[in-house]
């Protein structure tokens, strides 16, 4: 359910929905079924080979998740799943050896696929809405942004590689 807020202008604009802890771990099993077929569909890695290596992503994503909901520090999820795994992968880890070796039966692109496809379709009332404020200035913005970063990773790539 949509909760409406005002916006500066005066008019109404959906709150952004957020999931319950319950929810996003229901929300992470389906995400994870559906990476392990597409792993599957993109390597030929039988999905139950590589359940192991989709079981670590799933509790680092999840411990994560539980960091943002309990520890009293306003820092983002992505920020705490990537302290997590990095943590977790450094040389100096114990596990690390273990988990890099799990993990090399997943291929990112062919999990990342279907999440980037999701994210594409999940566009709320409140983005629409803020595109639709922005007119044109949002578009040359982005070009420009887009543009830039490619420029400046091509100088960065061609100086350094």
């Amino acid at each position: 359910m949509l909760d409406q807020s005002v916006n500066r202008n005066g008019s109404e604009m959906p709150e952004e929905v957020t999931l319950n802890l319950k929810e996003s771990a229901l929300t992470l099993v389906a995400v994870s079924f559906v990476s392990l077929f597409a792993n599957w569909a993109g390597t030929g890695v039988n999905p139950l080979q590589a359940l192991p290596a989709m079981l670590i992503l799933y509790a680092m994503i999840f411990i994560g998740l539980l960091l943002t909901k309990y520890v009293p520090i306003r820092f983002p999820t992505v920020a705490w799943v990537s302290l997590i795994s990095v943590l977790l992968t450094i040389p100096a880890s114990p596990l690390s050896g273990f988990i890099l070796g799990e993990l090399k039966e997943l291929n990112f692109l062919s999990i990342v696929t279907p999440v980037l496809a999701y994210a594409a379709m999940a566009i709320s009332k409140m983005e629409v809405a803020v595109f639709k404020r922005s007119g044109v200035k949002i578009v040359v913005i982005s070009l420009l942004v887009f543009t830039g970063t490619y420029v400046g990773s091509a100088l960065v790539a061609d100086a350094f590689l």
